[in-house]
């Protein structure tokens, strides 16, 4: 009998020699400084029109203006957001809690949480649709396959170097954007309060399970749904590998249905049916804060119950696929 070890350890091999999560590291470590500079001219504006004002008043502000746009001719998704907005920053004030402390925690927070839909998906499409399918396409699953190994045992060691690598993933991207972002806020801010427990009913915003933690508990609870939403992509990824042959092919599939998720989460406010479809459940830390579901009445329980179907049903699919198809013919 042969372990899992052994088996896993060679897939992470064959993974780092394929780079492709080096490249990963590469992209995420160029473009925070991106993100970062943007964030920077986003403070320095507003410090130029409220000068250093406190908090407080920069959110009576946008409450100011936000209430000022209600009775404008906009459409009517926008104004459920205003109002929803308003009471949050209300909810702010009354309970005095700076919702957006700048530091590189917050920013790193706010970066994983806009990351979550689309971003992060697509760095784990990138190492898992093709796990499986670019040894079809280029004949090496034949020599793993002479093997005395069970083929249930090399598609599990496959899943478990892709937990591995979603795990590393979601790590570094956390990492390296508190300490590049750091160098141009603080590095502080681990114990400030963040408001959590947020519920949007139509147009108004329940507050009756609000409550304050830290902010590195925040933080915490924002990887851990990031990282679930990253392994059922993994997931969906392995099955593309196992069911198409062709590299590009899964590559061009996952990608594909990644970015009509985000097109779609923007378009099926009124399509109830919609909240069944992966891609539409894959923002779980937008329920931390309280953010307005693509689909009315969708909760953080129904999301990570869709979401930890379609992950079943998709490695149910590849373990029967994988383990019956005539491989060697």
């Amino acid at each position: 009998m042969v372990s899992l070890y052994p088996l896993v350890k060679n897939e992470t091999i064959k993974m780092l020699r394929k780079r492709r999560f080096q490249v990963i590291i590469l992209i995420v470590a160029a473009l925070i400084p991106i993100f970062v500079y943007a964030q920077v001219k986003i403070t320095e504006n507003s410090r130029k029109q409220l000068g250093d004002a406190d908090w407080r008043i920069r959110a009576e502000k946008r409450i100011s203006d936000m209430s000022n746009t209600l009775n404008n001719n906009i459409p009517e998704d926008w104004k459920v957001y205003r109002k929803v907005e308003i009471q949050r920053l209300q909810y702010a004030l009354e309970r005095d809690v700076d919702p957006e402390s700048p530091n590189s925690v917050t920013f790193t927070s706010t970066f994983i949480r806009n990351s979550v839909g689309l971003f992060l998906p697509l760095l784990v499409a990138v190492v898992s649709a093709d796990i499986l399918s670019s040894e079809q396409s280029t004949g090496t699953i034949k020599l793993l396959l002479t093997r005395p190994v069970r083929r249930w045992k090399i598609l599990t060691s496959k899943l478990l170097t892709l937990v591995l690598f979603v795990s590393l993933i979601v790590f570094c991207t956390a990492a390296l954007t508190y300490l590049i972002s750091g160098l141009a806020f603080t590095y502080g801010g681990w114990g400030a309060p963040v408001l959590t427990g947020f519920q949007v009913n139509g147009d108004q915003l329940d507050t009756s399970h609000v409550h304050i933690v830290e902010q590195w508990r925040f933080l915490l609870m924002e990887l851990g749904l990031a990282w679930f939403s990253c392994l059922v992509v993994a997931c969906m990824g392995l099955m593309i590998s196992v069911l198409v042959r062709s590299t590009a092919a899964g590559m061009g599939i996952m990608l594909a249905v990644l970015i009509a998720g985000t097109i779609l989460t923007n378009m099926v406010s009124s399509w109830e049916s919609a909240k069944y479809l992966f891609m539409i459940n894959l923002d779980t830390i937008s329920f931390l804060a309280g953010s307005i579901p693509p689909v009315p009445g969708l909760t953080l329980d129904f999301s990570l119950t869709v979401l930890a179907v379609w992950a079943a049903a998709s490695l149910v699919v590849s373990y029967g696929v994988f383990t019956r198809r005539d491989i060697l013919g």
